[in-house]
């Protein structure tokens, strides 16, 4: 029986709360800090309003423009260049063929029925082979393949070439069910993009119409400026997502453990709307992309709102710091000025006193 009562109080003393053994902080010296001289005022670090500035007023999407439209069966609008090039081999190399070799097909297919039909060849034909049909229907899908392939193989590069040195680098990090865009030449700071709900929710947003489309409004948009080269990097910290925007011509996957990379540089302010493109979860279809493209002048507003800065740009200064104390070379130690030596500190915060 003592030995449990023992073991009972040892673990309520190592369980019970540190503070209850803390000693008073020491008050701070006011005469020494009276002492200490005022600081002018034109040296002191001036405020980051930067940080604390209003949110500037969102672009209005244009119905039509960026997103998906009611019977639409055709491409959206392009407005980059890797995707003005795919929408020109769309409409002018792919479709065409397709529609040529439809109709070539539909035609022979029938002039077989009409040409080789029981009344008009009671007795059918023995033919085995036809040497010129056999090299014809073998060269033609050879010269279809290469005329694809040409144009394919160079949109292709342009679509994963290295951006250039000037270009604006942007993250986008996917998770389940939301993208975070940073920023690093800007800071580094982060935004949280999450969908819109149609249905009023305490705390939270709820999408209005100049937000966008039903299921493709977030609540923080990913801002570029228009007529600079970005370069998306993509990851995951979960599994794996994809960064898709349609008017972008830009795809690609976020992987988790990996950065992946594509470049584009839009051409025309406004908001372009994507999704996540990899089946990702639960609420997969719930996580949407929105992308805001501004001028280059409310770009720079933007990034100064979120506190971040532009590169190039001279950084604040400093409140300057006060004279250093002079030290004693021989023993490292600093040398206080007379008078004002302030009494040593024990490692519990207390003074020393003579029954410690």
């Amino acid at each position: 029986m003592k030995l449990a009562k023992t073991l009972l109080l040892a673990v309520g003393l190592a369980l019970a709360p540190a503070a209850a053994h803390a000693q008073d902080a020491p008050k701070q010296d006011t005469t020494t800090q009276a002492a200490a001289p005022a600081a002018d005022s034109a040296t002191q670090a001036p405020a980051a309003p930067a940080a604390e500035a209003a949110a500037l007023p969102e672009t209005a999407p244009v119905l039509g423009v960026g997103m998906p439209t009611n019977k639409h069966i055709v491409l959206q609008d392009q407005y980059t260049p890797n995707g003005r090039k795919a929408e020109w081999m769309h409409d002018y190399v792919l479709v065409p063929m397709m529609v040529g070799i439809s109709v070539l097909v539909m035609l022979l297919l029938m002039y077989v029925i009409v040409r080789f039909r029981r009344a008009a060849n009671p007795v059918p034909s023995r033919t085995s082979h036809n040497t010129v049909i056999e090299v014809i229907w073998t060269l033609v899908p050879v010269l279809i393949l290469i005329a694809i392939a040409v144009p394919s193989i160079s949109l292709l590069a342009a679509q994963f070439k290295p951006a250039g040195k000037d270009a604006l680098t942007v993250k986008a990090t996917g998770n389940q069910w939301y993208w975070v865009y940073s920023y690093p030449d800007n800071g580094g700071f982060e935004v949280i993009s999450n969908m819109l709900q149609d249905k009023p929710e305490p705390g939270k947003r709820t999408r209005q119409a100049a937000d966008g489309p039903r299921l493709l409004a977030v609540d923080n948009r990913m801002v570029i400026p228009v007529g600079r080269q970005i370069r998306l990097l993509t990851t995951s910290n979960d599994v794996i997502h994809s960064f898709a925007v349609p008017a972008f011509w830009a795809k690609i996957d976020a992987v988790p453990g990996r950065i992946n990379e594509i470049s584009f540089t839009v051409e025309k302010e406004g908001v372009y709307y994507g999704q996540c493109s990899e089946l990702c979860g639960a609420r997969h279809g719930f996580m949407p992309i929105a992308v805001e493209a501004v001028s280059p002048e409310k770009f720079v507003a933007w990034i100064k709102s979120k506190g971040g800065t532009m590169p190039g740009t001279p950084s604040q200064p400093l409140a300057t710091p006060a004279p250093e104390k002079p030290v004693d070379a021989t023993t490292g130690t600093d040398q206080p000025t007379p008078g004002t030596a302030t009494p040593p500190v024990t490692s519990q915060g207390g003074q020393p006193n003579g029954n410690n």
